[in-house]
């Protein structure tokens, strides 16, 4: 019996939802972007990896053993170009939120491009019915 009400009640809620969607207007589109933009700040793309990497110095015990140096490199691109950029240890956790933030600003992004082009065409819509009477 318990289940029947939560089903009802998250139906009810669902239902309630889809009517706010609904009749959004194109700042209120801007204004949830804003508000859950900030959220994710710091927020950039890119991708981090984790490498072992022999150095210059010779004779050096870790590459000669195989085990090389090991770092934290981040890399990107900037005009097309692709960039490596070392991150020190302690920066890791750091820049690897920024990144989780920048995958889900984008994802925030392709969310809210359809909710504002329907807002815009029934501001549209709406515009042109008072227009016309």
């Amino acid at each position: 019996m318990l289940a029947f009400f939560v089903d009802l009640y998250v139906c009810v809620v669902a239902h309630n939802r889809m009517k706010e969607v609904r009749f959004e207007s194109p700042s209120d589109i801007l204004h949830w972007l804003q508000t859950e933009a900030t959220k994710l700040w710091p927020a950039f793309l890119g991708s981090l990896s984790f490498r072992r990497s022999p150095c210059v110095r010779e004779n050096c015990p870790a590459c000669i053993s195989g085990e090389q140096h090991p770092s934290h490199v981040l890399y990107g691109r900037v005009k097309g170009r692709r960039i490596a950029v070392y991150v020190p240890d302690e920066l890791v956790p750091e820049v690897r939120r920024s990144l989780e933030h920048g995958r889900a600003l984008q994802e925030l992004l392709q969310q809210a491009a359809p909710r504002y082009v329907k807002a815009l065409k029934r501001e549209r819509a709406k515009a042109t019915k008072m227009k016309k009477g």
